[in-house]
C-alpha cells in the first residue's frame, strides 16, 4: 500500500469531492486488508516498544471526521496489542467553563505526549476551525477580544496551529494528522444502525442527525482546513472512511511508515551497567 495515496499536499489546491469515500485500494474485500492490519498491528506493538524505550520521540496522532465516520474503532483496532503505558488517548468534546476562559489550545496543549509515548487526539484543536467556524454564535462563548473577531480570525487560528506543530515536530514530538473521509449517504446508513440496534443506542445523539443540515458548510471548513494546514513538518492525509476495515489498514500502514523512518534502537548500556548484569547474572546463577 502506498502511504502517499492519502498525503494532502503541503501545497495545491484540495477538492474533497475528487477523493472517493469508498475507495479499498488494491483490496476486493476486507479479508486481506485485514491480515495486512494484524501484521502491522504486530510490528507496531514492536515498534512502539522501542519508541518507548528510546525515550528520544513521542507521536502525536490527530482524528478528525464526521460524527460516525468511525474515529473511536480505528483508535481501538490499530493500537490494540499496544503497552497501555506507552499510549495516551484524549477524547475532547464540548470546553468546559475553565477551558473556555483559557486560550483555544490550552486544553489540548497540557496534555500533549511524553516524549516515548504515543499521543492520540479524538477530535482536537482543529474543531476551532471546524465546529465554531459552521456556527460562529459559539465564538461568543470563548470570550475572545472583539476586535479578534475579524474575516481574518480563521486564517490567525490556521497560523497558529501550524506554528504550534512545527514547534513540537522540531522538539521531537512528531504530528500525523487523520481526516475520516466518509459520505452523507453512509453517514445516514450507521445512524439508522444506531437507532435500530439497541447495542448501538447509546452511540445515538439528536445532534448527530441535525448537523446533517450543515453538511456543504463543514465540507467547506474542512477543505479550508486541509488546504491551510496541511504542511511539510505536519501533514494531512484524507483517508477513505466508508469501508472501516480498509480505513483501519491505512492509517495503521502509515503509523509503520513513519515509525521506521526513524531512528528507532534501545539505549546501549555504558560499560559500568553491562559490568552490573555480569554481576547480577552471577549472583543468580549461584544462588542456592
Amino acid at each position: 500500500m502506498d502511504s502517499h495515496s492519502f498525503l494532502v499536499p503541503a501545497t495545491g489546491k484540495i477538492r474533497l469531492k475528487k477523493f472517493d469515500p469508498a475507495f479499498t485500494g488494491g483490496y476486493k474485500d476486507r479479508s486481506g486488508a485485514e491480515k495486512k492490519l494484524q501484521a502491522d498491528v504486530a510490528r507496531m506493538a514492536a515498534l512502539a516498544d522501542v519508541l518507548h524505550a528510546q525515550d528520544r520521540y513521542a507521536l502525536l496522532l490527530i482524528f478528525q471526521g464526521m460524527d460516525t465516520a468511525g474515529k473511536d474503532g480505528a483508535i481501538k483496532h490499530v493500537t490494540t496489542g499496544l503497552n497501555p503505558q506507552g499510549v495516551q488517548v484524549y477524547s475532547f468534546g464540548i470546553p468546559s467553563a475553565e477551558e473556555r476562559n483559557h486560550d483555544f489550545l490550552w486544553r489540548h496543549w497540557k496534555v500533549l505526549p511524553e516524549r516515548g509515548r504515543i499521543g492520540i487526539f479524538n477530535r482536537s484543536y482543529y474543531e476551532e476551525v471546524l465546529v465554531l467556524r459552521v456556527h460562529p454564535e459559539l465564538l461568543d462563548q470563548e470570550k475572545i477580544p472583539p476586535k479578534a473577531k475579524t474575516k481574518n480570525l480563521w486564517k490567525e487560528r490556521f497560523k497558529d496551529i501550524n506554528h504550534l506543530e512545527r514547534y513540537l515536530v522540531n522538539n521531537g514530538i512528531l504530528v500525523l494528522k487523520f481526516f475520516l473521509h466518509l459520505s452523507k449517504e453512509e453517514q445516514k446508513r450507521r445512524l439508522l444502525q444506531r437507532i435500530d440496534s439497541p447495542d448501538k443506542n447509546w452511540k445515538y445523539s439528536p445532534n448527530d442527525v441535525t448537523e446533517r443540515r450543515f453538511w456543504p458548510a463543514y465540507m467547506q471548513a474542512y477543505e479550508d482546513m486541509l488546504n491551510h494546514t496541511s504542511t511539510d513538518w505536519a501533514p494531512w492525509y484524507i483517508v477513505p472512511a466508508d469501508h472501516k476495515w480498509f480505513t483501519r489498514t491505512v492509517i495503521a500502514d502509515i503509523l509503520i511508515t513513519k515509525l521506521r523512518s526513524l531512528d528507532l534502537a534501545y539505549p546501549k548500556l555504558d560499560p559500568e551497567k553491562k559490568a552490573g548484569l555480569k554481576k547480577a547474572r552471577r549472583m543468580l546463577e549461584n544462588e542456592k
